[in-house]
């Protein structure tokens, strides 16, 4: 639901526009140096700000609750809290009765029997992201020396696509995009077949990424068309090192030592100022509806750490399940 992780487990909460969002950190071993600055650069490559952006500002101010001593981690659990302080929750509720074409608005009226927290999308508003972002700086340390880092490949499929945004942003529309992810100083062995594969999990905790709409590792959906003496990554040395890489740093499910490269399809946003239709239901009937609001027409631009934060959660997840079975194997008796 809404824990991931075997040892570096996470657990996120919080909405929108609720009193705030967070993340519960278990399983992270002790003496990690870490502090609320740790977080805060990565926290504001994900704020908005830039042109194509959503005019909502936050502080985005981390909270280390629990799980700290003296500046270093307990083996506690690692509680962070954001508070919200600029909310506008009158700009959604015309949602509770005709829901938003795209988002979650349909799918949680019902599932949760009109319960829902609809303010700024409640819980599925990319906000909560926010604690993924707290927990990727942590998880960084603990993974460490593996590095994460991303790059913005192409948005509304161009390379160059700053005026792209201005011109969507004028007419009141959203672009998607794609963001390629990759791991240096990957350690050979890690992730556990068949259903905790490297590619599954990351996969995993991509999708958990509001707007996540593909993944592809190495070559991806090009290696269909490959043949395989093509895609095949020739082997060059005693620890693993390959020709290519068209496998993405991962065979049979577990790394091989080369770079981790997988890509991450990211949709448009969903809210958009331009009139849509959708079925409103106190009226019963299918009505013309405009979305207002602060929203983000590129959220592309501020994905890059939520992916990265949650590769790195991951890494570091497998990282510590492999020195488990480390410290836990036993030489077989002649």
């Amino acid at each position: 639901m809404n824990s991931f992780g075997r040892l570096f487990r996470v657990s996120i909460f919080g909405e929108s526009h609720g009193n705030g969002a967070g993340i519960v950190i278990d399983g992270c071993p002790p003496g990690i140096p870490f502090t609320e600055d740790d977080m805060k650069a990565d926290l504001a490559r994900r704020k908005s700000g830039r042109v194509g952006t959503t005019p909502r500002t936050e502080a985005d101010e981390p909270h280390i609750f629990s799980g700290t001593f003296n500046g270093h981690t307990t083996g506690a659990p690692v509680t962070i809290f954001f508070h919200n302080t600029n909310t506008r929750s009158r700009d959604y509720s015309q949602f509770v009765s005709s829901p938003r074409p795209g988002h979650a608005d349909f799918v949680a009226r019902h599932k949760f029997k009109g319960f829902t927290d609809y303010r700024g999308g409640g819980h599925f508003s990319g906000r909560v992201s926010l604690g993924l972002v707290a927990a990727g700086a942590l998880a960084k340390k603990v993974a460490s020396p593996m590095v994460v880092g991303s790059e913005i490949l192409e948005i509304g499929g161009q390379k160059d696509y700053e005026a792209l945004i201005v011109k969507a942003v004028d007419e009141h529309d959203s672009l998607g995009g794609i963001v390629q992810l990759t791991v240096d100083r990957v350690p050979i062995g890690l992730g556990e077949p068949f259903f905790d594969s490297a590619e599954a999990l990351l996969s995993h905790m991509v999708f958990a990424v509001p707007a996540t709409r593909g993944i592809e590792f190495g070559t991806g959906f090009a290696a269909a068309r490959m043949r395989g003496s093509e895609h095949n990554d020739w082997i060059k040395t005693e620890s693993g090192e390959t020709e290519t890489n068209h496998a993405g740093g991962i065979n049979g499910g577990i790394t091989n030592g080369n770079q981790i490269v997988f890509r991450v399809a990211i949709k448009p946003t969903s809210s958009v100022a331009t009139p849509q239709d959708t079925f409103n239901f106190d009226e019963k009937k299918v009505k013309t509806m405009v979305v207002e609001g602060r929203h983000d027409a590129c959220i592309t631009l501020r994905v890059q750490p939520v992916l990265e934060a949650g590769a790195a959660i991951v890494m570091a997840d497998m990282l510590l399940t492999a020195r488990m079975w480390q410290e836990t194997k036993q030489t077989p008796t002649e």
